[in-house]
C-alpha cells in the first residue's frame, strides 16, 4: 500500500523465471500454469503473424 494517495501502486509480478516456487499453493501453481499457456498462445500467435507478414514480403520482393 502507497504510504501517501499520491504515490503510484507497484504493480505486483504474477510470475518471475526461475523464481523460488516452494511456497506457492497449488491453486497458485495452477493459476500461473495458466497464465503462462496463455501468454505461450499469444507469443505463438504473434510469431505466425510475423511469419505471414515475412513470407508476403519476399513474395513481393523475389525477382521473377
Amino acid at each position: 500500500m502507497a504510504l501517501f494517495d499520491d504515490e503510484p501502486l507497484k504493480k505486483a509480478r504474477p510470475h518471475e523465471i526461475g523464481q523460488d516456487l516452494s511456497l506457492l499453493s497449488v491453486t497458485e501453481l495452477t493459476d500461473r500454469i495458466a497464465l503462462l499457456r496463455e501468454e505461450i498462445a499469444r507469443l505463438e500467435n504473434e510469431l505466425l503473424s510475423k511469419g505471414a507478414t515475412r513470407t508476403a514480403a519476399e513474395k513481393l520482393f523475389r525477382p521473377s
